[in-house]
């Protein structure tokens, strides 16, 4: 499973209207932090394949999505449920860290 481009555009049908869990990692390509997260997401994604929904938000192109969710320093990872957020993570996470949150 490929990680998902989250925009304005396609936001409401892949993460308020999705049944699965999503988890949305907030990023800029200019970002140190966001570039060490990215094979992360990635390993997550795959590993959990079928269970949750991931996705990556590029800040830069898509401020009114960083406002709604009021990211002030990225990465940032949102875990969304039934449309509402659940869980929001800011700065770099291990995989077992971010797999034992993601799978409660």
């Amino acid at each position: 499973m490929s990680v998902l481009k989250i925009t304005s555009e396609n936001y409401e049908e892949e993460v308020l209207n999705s049944k699965e869990k999503v988890l949305i990692d907030f990023y800029a390509d200019w970002c140190g932090p966001c570039k060490m997260m990215a094979p992360v997401v990635e390993e997550v994604a795959n590993e959990l394949e079928g269970k949750l929904k991931v996705g990556k938000v590029n800040v830069d192109d898509n401020q009114d999505l960083a406002m709604k969710y009021g990211i002030m320093s990225i990465p940032t990872l949102v875990v969304v449920e039934n449309g509402e957020t659940v869980r929001n993570l800011v700065g770099f996470r291990s995989k077992e860290e971010l797999i034992e949150i993601l799978s409660k």
